[in-house]
């Protein structure tokens, strides 16, 4: 039922003065830029002086990982291999392309736009400019969606239940006061970039609250509003290259991040909960890309030892795989009737294949026999022995 009783955060005569608590925030935070500088400095570690467009392809996968995460939120499924070719394109990365789609090229010119031009002002035409290329084909469509127009009056509102009995979970401002509201929002964004107190990855987590609370368009604003946290990350890092994309962690954690936005849409401007799940969440996404770059410079390592030592076409598939780690990689060992089936060779040439890795010292035999033999790369391939030159990983 609605609670008419109910103070949004809009309403509250402190809006939009946000605070939080500094003991919750600040640690956070320090975590996230030492992980930051961690990931930043591991990937620096990586040459790869056979394939020049290197930095271009991490960028279009961190990107395409981004486009496509962020629409699942909203429960939209996207054709990967049309983005994918719309942004390789725009990327200068040479690859075999799909057909492309106004909506894949419009997703492309967005993120591209929000995140490798971060310098340029966000202003209401970069925000309607966006959100026609969010819906470009909404003109063509039977629908009432007004691409790069802020919403209609009608009121702007998440509910659930009954017609008779709804539960209104979140409510935007009025239409007569959202173009101030906008105003007061983009002038914040842009000052707030040079205040030396504010801490530029908050900065990001109150961008984000901030414009999904004003919910200006009539569709769209969770994804701008993560577009315009990206475009904040972009110009607290002022890397060139994109490594990590926050809506894949977003993804793992949706109904966590639902359930945070609608609880801080409550009550006062203190936003300590919001930012401690916003950090923590940036928090998860460098970890993850951390682990990624970690296992590129264990299995360049690896194939910078042993790519002289005349393995087989099918060792190496198998190795690669192994290398890779993840949910295909054998986390537990691979076994000879595994090894068989990756490899499509026979039982005995898998198990002559296992054994030559062994005595080259590539995989090492864990405790176990007979059928329930598995083997692994050594643990001490693995690990870091300082910087390395990568001519190219197989």
């Amino acid at each position: 039922m609605t609670d008419h009783a109910t103070t949004w955060i809009w309403q509250h005569p402190d809006w939009p003065r946000f605070t939080w608590q500094a003991a919750e925030i600040q640690p956070r935070a320090q975590v996230c830029w030492r992980d930051l500088g961690i990931l930043l400095g591991r990937s620096g570690a990586l040459t790869f002086a056979d394939d020049q467009d290197a930095e271009a392809r991490t960028a279009l996968n961190t990107l395409l990982q981004n486009i496509v995460t962020s629409s699942a939120i909203e429960g939209e499924r996207l054709n990967v291999a049309s983005v994918r070719s719309s942004l390789a394109r725009r990327l200068g990365v040479e690859e075999p392309t799909d057909a492309t789609s106004p909506r894949a090229e419009g997703l492309a010119e967005l993120m591209l736009d929000a995140t490798f031009k971060p310098d340029t002002p966000l202003n209401a035409e970069r925000l309607f400019q966006w959100h026609r290329w969010l819906f470009p084909d909404a003109d063509a469509a039977l629908t009432t969606l007004r691409p790069g127009q802020w919403r209609g009056i009608e009121p702007m509102q998440v509910v659930s239940g009954r017609l008779d009995r709804p539960n209104v979970h979140f409510e935007a401002p009025p239409r007569e006061r959202l173009e101030h509201e906008v105003d007061q929002f983009l002038a914040w964004f842009e000052a707030s970039r040079h205040d030396p107190e504010l801490d530029p990855l908050v900065r990001a987590g109150l961008a984000h609250f901030w414009f999904v609370t004003l919910h200006p368009f009539e569709d769209g604003n969770g994804r701008i509003a993560r577009a315009i946290a990206d475009r904040a990350l972009a110009q607290a890092d002022q890397q060139s290259i994109r490594l990590y994309a926050m809506s894949a962690a977003i993804l793992d954690r949706r109904d966590g991040y639902y359930r945070r936005l609608e609880a801080s849409q409550r009550g006062t401007p203190n936003l300590t909960a919001w930012l401690v799940w916003f950090l923590e969440t940036l928090d998860a996404t460098l970890l993850n890309v951390l682990e990624q770059v970690e296992r590129t410079l264990a299995k360049a390592r690896f194939w910078q030892r042993f790519r002289a030592t005349g393995l087989l076409p099918e060792q190496v598939k198998v190795l690669n795989r192994l290398l890779d780690g993840g949910e295909r990689g054998f986390g537990h060992g691979i076994s000879a009737s595994q090894y068989q089936k990756v490899a499509k060779v026979s039982k005995a040439t898998a198990t002559r294949h296992l054994a030559g890795l062994v005595e080259k010292g590539c995989l090492v035999k864990l405790p176990g026999g007979g059928r329930s033999t598995r083997y692994q790369v050594p643990d001490r391939l693995r690990q870091d022995d300082g910087e390395f030159y990568c001519p190219g990983v197989p």
